[in-house]
């Protein structure tokens, strides 16, 4: 039996494979490169001694994904992270995000579907929350409308996923509802690397420090929060990675209570943008360059997990602190450029 792990060379996807072979599990890897390079194979094989199988596609091919299932008949499960993600560029390219979220996971399910079904994981968000009502934030909080369209698609795949299972009984499915991933691997071998300029936080603080970049912006200080900044739930790569392990293992031993679950995967705890910052130049003993400039459109105010589900149902529970997780990003952020 191998694991398909889609859009596997990317931040989540390379710490969650790392994760699935060191438990023991057969990987082959999907990725079109958009985001990530091949060299992050090197960097996987280093850690766990396994070189993972490894195939060119672009999920929105979908003759290439059949051509892929009739090559591959053993996959029988899947771990979907293949996705466009940067909420930003969503406001800007929402045709982009609706094209790469949502038609490749349906060619991903007509082929799970053909196949009399399989475990399948899915890379969600706490985006499909929108402005919570309530800290911290439950799995049974209402939807809300979308802030921007990345959450949109986020909100529509899980609602694919949930009809499609509802007559599907064979295809099992959890949806993981992530917080806000950052960090490295502790060998210092992969880490977050994006393409171009960076979407997220973390990697923004690295490059500034390393001198990539002149400064970082802060979007907002006059939110209604302690110090007036954003507040998410920061969670370290490798805990989120085994998550995934941990819930791919609970459909493939039959322990779910449903053929369609969803789990919030964070630590139960919000960090401020300032407090990240203040966490990083403690860890790393540099002072970072930063201004506060104006909101940016499409963010939340503050988004915090309730995590007492997958701690209890899954056996789960983040393990690493947010200076644990701004060292370790340090550490691959001083690797990648030779510091």
């Amino acid at each position: 039996m191998k694991i398909l792990v889609t859009g596997g060379l990317g931040f989540i996807g390379s710490h969650t494979v790392v994760e699935l072979q060191e438990a023991g599990h057969q990987v082959v890897i999907i990725d079109n490169c958009s985001n990530a390079s091949e060299s992050v194979l090197d960097g996987i094989e280093s850690i766990t001694g396994i070189r993972p199988d490894f195939e060119h596609i672009d999920l929105r091919e979908k003759g290439a994904v059949d051509d892929f299932f009739n090559r591959y008949p053993e996959v029988h499960g899947v771990i979907h992270f293949a996705a466009s993600k940067a909420v930003g560029e969503s406001v800007e390219k929402p045709l982009l995000y609706y094209e790469n979220n949502i038609g490749t996971l349906v060619y991903l399910l007509q082929q799970l579907v053909a196949r009399g079904g399989s475990s399948f994981i899915f890379s969600s968000s706490c985006t499909v929350y929108g402005q919570a009502d309530h800290m911290p934030i439950t799995e049974d909080a209402p939807i809300k409308p979308a802030e921007s369209p990345y959450g949109n698609t986020k909100q529509i795949g899980e609602e694919i996923i949930r009809d499609t299972c509802r007559v599907e009984p064979g295809l099992q499915a959890i949806s993981l509802r992530y917080f806000n991933p950052i960090g490295s691997h502790p060998s210092a071998e992969i880490g977050e690397l994006p393409l171009g300029v960076p979407a997220n936080l973390v990697p923004f603080i690295t490059q500034t420090a390393a001198g990539l970049r002149t400064q970082l912006s802060v979007f907002g200080d006059d939110y209604p929060t302690p110090d007036g900044t954003c507040i998410r739930d920061y969670i370290h790569v490798v805990d989120l990675a085994r998550a995934h392990v941990v819930a791919l293992e609970r459909l493939l031993k039959g322990r779910s209570k449903s053929n369609y679950e969803v789990f919030n995967v964070g630590t139960g705890k919000g960090s401020s943008v300032l407090e990240v910052i203040r966490s990083f130049e403690r860890v790393s003993g540099k002072k970072l360059n930063y201004r506060i400039v104006g909101r940016r459109e499409g963010d939340v105010v503050e988004a915090y997990a309730d995590t007492t589900r997958a701690n209890g149902e899954l056996g789960w529970k983040a393990a690493s602190s947010l200076d644990d997780a701004m060292r370790s990003a340090w550490d691959w952020e001083k690797k990648v450029r030779g510091l």
